[in-house]
């Protein structure tokens, strides 16, 4: 059942963003950008690019909360609850947002997995999710809980899920406006001198899939360059809200542990919020969007 829960979010996600993006473009009168008696409109190009490479982006950001709640099976925790588990993980999770100065302290929450790991998810440094697996706290000391924690916490308090966001969504835009703008002229589409038409639509579409596939993987190489760099920035902030051998703890726990998975709980979509990831070997680690555990222990070792 979780397959087609996730396969319904997807599509409801999608649904959300195509009619979301299309509304505005007839709001603001944006008209066809590409015509073969007239061209390329540019400034019809830009504005479509814009919207659809930032839009959807931003609107999964804003549903970042409740998406990973449903996908990830998170269960929240209430405030007011009396269970002595559930009641220190909070008083943790609200002791470490206190001194990262969180305006608002983030909603915490368990899912049920085997795996040892936990993420922070959405929208804004008000509007924050900690989530921690069953397997993390059931295999992990309190230091070294601690220590994810105020990982995951510097996560919100640096801002990094809008970072991310405003990353990918002016790489998608970029994409989709250079794929354009080769296909239109590599593809002939459009006139010839004597005025009659040349190249055709299908070609035009072949190079701006060509186009669009090749510059999204030189994309992800900058977004996975910066993953990485938050991943380390926020290991020095976990040090700092944790202290540096909780830190170093947490990270050699989840070294150790990291073999552990638990394949009904996996979702890709969610691999870059989580604070461990199995680490690529060869030429893919340059698509990792996690460093590798040894190397961020020895970060943190150097001082």
């Amino acid at each position: 059942m979780g397959w087609i829960k996730r396969i319904a979010l997807f599509l409801a996600l999608n649904f959300l963003v195509v009619m979301t993006i299309s509304v505005v473009l007839n709001i603001l009168n944006i008209r066809p950008y590409l015509d073969r008696a007239y061209g390329i409109g540019y400034q019809d190009l830009i504005i479509f690019c814009l919207l659809w490479g930032m839009g959807g982006a931003f609107i999964s950001l804003a549903l970042s909360r409740v998406m990973a709640k449903w996908m990830m099976g998170v269960k929240l925790i209430d405030p007011n609850t009396h269970d002595p588990e559930q009641k220190h993980l909070l008083t943790l999770v609200y002791k470490l947002a206190r001194q990262a100065q969180l305006p608002v302290m983030p909603q915490v929450g368990i899912y049920h997995s085997n795996e040892v790991n936990a993420f922070a998810t959405g929208p804004s440094r008000s509007r924050s999710l900690v989530a921690v697996s069953s397997g993390l706290l059931g295999r992990m000391q309190e230091r070294e809980i601690e220590g994810v924690l105020a990982h995951e916490i510097t996560h919100v308090a640096n801002g990094d899920m809008v970072t991310m966001t405003l990353l990918q969504g002016v790489i998608n835009a970029f994409v989709m406006f250079l794929a354009r703008i080769l296909a239109y002229a590599l593809s002939g589409f459009g006139k010839d001198r004597e005025g009659r038409g040349s190249g055709s639509i299908m070609s035009y579409m072949l190079f701006v899939y060509l186009f669009e596939v090749v510059f999204m993987l030189l994309g992800s190489l900058v977004v996975a360059a910066y993953s990485r760099f938050r991943e380390f920035r926020a290991d020095a902030g976990g040090a700092r809200l944790a202290g540096k051998e909780s830190m170093i703890a947490a990270l050699q726990s989840l070294r150790v542990l990291q073999g552990i998975h638990d394949k009904k709980e996996e979702n890709p979509a969610m691999a870059a919020f989580k604070i461990s990831h199995p680490t690529k070997k060869g030429f893919t680690r340059l698509f990792a969007s996690h460093p590798p555990l040894e190397e961020r222990i020895e970060r943190l070792q150097r001082g």
